[in-house]
């Protein structure tokens, strides 16, 4: 038998191997944790999974009105929620790796050669004829909000299959972070996580309803970025309880939201989510946790680095001082609970529909590059500002000067709204 035979078979035997539960062999764990430092770039590539959707954006020039037509724009823009996000990690120096799925059709294409220019991997991105192309409809208002939508996305769940999935667990199971997004079915998120050992997951809703998502996979999940119905959703479905309503947020500022949304924050923080990052469009940011947040990392810490992100984190580091928020300390043999908010910037605004998966992507990707968590989300502001002034849902590029500043201004105007210890 040659050499290269022998490597096949050995490399059969280990992706077996990956796909046996790590908990249930010590073995085994010791195996991936090993295979973890052997393998080299590989091992720093955050994993994305979830839809990649072609976006048709109807903007009118004067307000809408029903059973006729408007003046206006429409556009094509490359979305879903996964696909922003890690382009956004991508314009950001991190190098994403993504699952998904798409056709041969006319959108697969645009979207698929758009990841190619970008130098991204291809590899966990399936293609077939009898694939559909995501493709979402959108239609604006004239201040660029979401007015109303129409998605075809069957074929992301129908497509993006737990068989399919687990063909990337040597992937999943040596990245620094998970996103997953609830586009996926129920047992394909499950299967993502086939592989888990210690890796932070991060879970985006996507949707009220999707959001509910989340009761199969609670005990996997990290972090969860929703707005306030999806929290509310999201609180009820994992109480078994219809007990929290939703809330018009126009008559709240940010401490007295918070203030009213609490009781469903703790419902995540209890089971065992350690970050909520609650997103409240031009009020900014809610950053709520069990955990001292001045010194919370999700991820390994500060990891090899180069270009941009590694500019990204030694700028960001020199500008934004974790010391800034180090007062507050854990009380011997007890718990705390922490929620800090974080303003949103002044900007120009184009459109809104790249905003919140930009603030993941920016989040992600400083996460990635080793920044704390609080750092991390004034990135992602920074980045979802970027955004909001870009044609498209992600920026073609991000300015580091601009992305470092708007991060320091938006640090430093933190404002910690609750500091409770639970003894």
């Amino acid at each position: 038998m040659d050499s290269s035979s022998v490597h096949e078979r050995l490399n059969a035997v280990f992706r077996h191997l990956l796909q046996q539960p790590c908990e249930a062999n010590p073995v085994l764990h010791k195996v991936l944790l090993t295979s973890r430092h052997l393998q080299k770039q590989e091992a720093a590539e955050p994993v994305i999974i979830g839809g990649m959707v072609l976006d048709i954006h109807a903007t009118p020039s004067i307000p809408a009105n029903p059973r006729t037509t408007t003046p206006g724009k429409v556009n094509y823009v490359l979305g879903g929620v996964a696909r922003n996000v890690a382009e956004c990690m991508s314009k950001l120096g991190a190098k994403p790796y993504m699952i998904s799925a798409l056709g041969l059709d006319m959108a697969g294409n645009i979207l698929l050669e758009h990841w190619k220019s970008a130098g991204l991997s291809i590899e966990g991105i399936r293609r077939q004829k009898d694939i559909n192309t995501a493709v979402v409809s959108n239609i604006l208002d004239v201040n660029g909000e979401l007015a109303a939508a129409v998605a075809s996305v069957e074929s992301i769940e129908k497509f993006l299959t737990p068989d399919w999935i687990r063909q990337f667990i040597r992937h999943i199971s040596s990245a620094p972070v998970l996103m997953v997004d609830a586009n996926l079915s129920p047992p394909a998120l499950a299967a993502s996580f086939a592989a888990e050992c210690n890796i932070p997951v991060w879970f985006e809703p996507v949707s009220v309803t999707k959001s509910r998502r989340i009761t199969s996979v609670v005990k996997y999940i990290s972090v969860v970025s929703p707005n306030e119905d999806e929290l509310v959703a999201m609180a009820n479905a994992l109480s078994g309880e219809n007990m929290f309503r939703p809330i018009d947020r126009n008559k709240h500022l940010a401490e007295s939201l918070f203030q009213t949304l609490k009781p469903a924050i703790l419902v995540l923080l209890e089971k065992g989510i350690r970050l909520v990052v609650l997103t409240l469009g031009s009020d900014g940011v809610l950053l709520c946790s069990k955990e001292l947040l001045s010194s919370m990392r999700i991820g390994p810490g500060k990891t090899k680095t180069y270009g941009f992100i590694r500019d990204l984190y030694e700028t960001v580091t020199s500008r934004c001082h974790s010391s800034r928020y180090s007062g507050a300390t854990e009380p011997a043999g007890g718990s705390q609970f922490f929620a800090v908010h974080f303003p949103a910037l002044p900007a120009s605004v184009v459109r809104l529909t790249g905003a919140g998966d930009c603030l993941v992507g920016g989040t992600l990707a400083s996460i990635s590059a080793g920044l704390d968590v609080m750092q991390s989300v004034a990135v992602g502001i920074a980045a979802a500002k970027a955004a909001v002034e870009a044609e498209t849902n992600v920026p073609s590029q991000f300015n580091l000067t601009a992305i470092a500043d708007d991060a320091k201004t938006v640090y430093a105007a933190a404002n910690v709204l609750f500091y409770q210890s639970m003894l």
